[in-house]
């Protein structure tokens, strides 16, 4: 993503205590009016203590789910582009309400959609790429004293159309509206209180991180954590923008996604920075040529993950809504088998090309543990498993305790 459109200067990169804040908060920190006004009260504090604030915000808790489940009650299929007008509405009611309890704290706050705020991407409804960050709007709002206040999620594309950036898609606006102002950190503010080795609540040992390399993140969320976007993360990479993700129930230090590329060797055997999961993973099997598969499902903004070819052709489409996929596919007129009793676990390491160990170690651990792999994929980075749905908790567990090991084992590191 380009951070600013033709024909403007390059945004100038600044830090410290001149530089706006800019800040994420997720659903669940705007859950309900009494986090509205909690947040609102961090905003105007910052503020008053001399720091502008820039804040991008997700739809109120489970909100956009409401908005999914409404759509499906009206049609099977409704039109991407209505989707997403409709959508979109869940992070403006956000927005409108936070510079409501801006204002009642004697603050002021001006909220802007996607398109307001200069956010312009592709005409890809549902899975929109930003293309471009025209920032003077936030600038002008930030010169004039205010608070400004971003909907997440969301862009305009070139014939005005409003656009959806998919699922965690506030993330990835927020670290660009930093890129975009030339400011060097972005704080996401989230339920969680940092990013851990494996997810915390699967494995209560796992280890807090306070420091984790950018391409880890990136490996730990396309495997399946949900802490942040991917495409945030790869948009960090790009920008050098520092991501610090922390919780907004409190004001401790949670996790700073940074590191050059200096940082990425590691000497000896490779170290296994976490280990991620997804409960529910698809293998769809299909009757078409593979070329006829790709274009079909990248029209639609979605990628193809591992593909097993053969009479009848397996393919994944990691993280993708299932239902996404067979509209894809049948849009295109392929037929679709769909297998929903899979998940998969990623074995995240930056050194897995010099380290072959790991891999044979992986699938040691499972076969220990009385699991079969359905399919396993490597990456330079990864190893990914497909395993029964009902067995993936205890293979994420099976494969921390081998492979990472838990919190006494040093809690708080950074990710090596």
């Amino acid at each position: 993503m380009a951070a600013r459109r033709s024909g403007e200067s390059a945004p100038r990169s600044i830090s410290g205590p001149q530089a706006p804040l800019v800040w994420k908060f997720g659903g669940t920190s705007v859950g309900d009016q009494e986090r509205v006004r909690a947040v609102a009260e961090r905003m105007v504090a910052a503020q008053r203590s001399g720091r502008g604030v820039v804040a991008v915000l997700s739809a109120m808790g489970k909100s956009t789910d409401a908005l999914v489940a409404q759509a499906a009650a009206i049609s099977s299929n409704p039109p991407l582009r209505e989707l997403d007008a409709l959508l979109s509405v869940g992070e403006q009611i956000s927005c409108a309400l936070t510079a409501m309890a801006i204002a009642s704290l004697g603050g002021h706050a001006v909220s802007l959609t996607g398109g307001q705020a200069g956010i312009r991407t592709d005409a890809t409804h549902g899975s929109a790429r930003m293309l471009g960050i025209d920032p003077s709007r936030i600038r002008a709002a930030l010169d004039e004293g205010a608070i400004v206040l971003v909907t997440g999620f969301q862009g305009e594309s070139a014939n005005g159309d409003t656009t959806t950036l998919g699922r965690g898609g506030s993330d990835a606006s927020a670290v660009a509206v930093a890129a975009a102002l030339g400011v060097r950190e972005c704080e996401i503010f989230t339920d969680v209180a940092a990013v851990h080795t494996a997810d915390p609540r699967v494995v209560p040992d796992a280890r807090r991180l306070t420091t984790i390399r950018p391409q880890e993140m990136l490996e730990l969320a396309e495997a399946g954590a949900g802490v942040l976007q991917p495409r945030s993360v790869e948009l960090a990479m790009a920008h050098g923008v520092d991501i610090h993700l922390r919780s907004s129930f409190g004001t401790e230090e949670g996790t700073w996604i940074r590191g050059g590329a200096g940082d990425f060797e590691v000497a000896g055997t490779a170290s296994v920075a976490g280990v991620a999961h997804r409960r529910d993973e698809h293998l769809y099997t299909v009757d078409a040529p593979l070329t006829a598969v790709a274009a079909a499902l990248a029209g639609r903004g979605l990628a193809l993950g591992t593909v097993v070819p053969g009479a009848s052709t397996a393919v994944t489409v990691p993280g993708a809504d299932p239902a996404a996929v067979a509209a894809a596919l049948d849009a295109a007129g392929i037929t679709v088998r769909d297998r929903e009793d899979l998940g998969s676990v990623g074995v995240v390491s930056l050194g897995l090309a010099r380290a072959p160990e790991v891999l044979a170690s992986t699938l040691d651990v499972l076969a220990a543990a009385g699991i079969t792999p359905r399919l396993v994929t490597t990456t330079p980075s990864r190893v990914g498993v497909l395993v029964a749905a009902d067995r993936v908790d205890d293979a994420v567990r099976a494969l921390h305790a081998a492979l990472v090991g838990g919190e006494s084992a040093g809690a708080g590191r950074t990710a090596a």
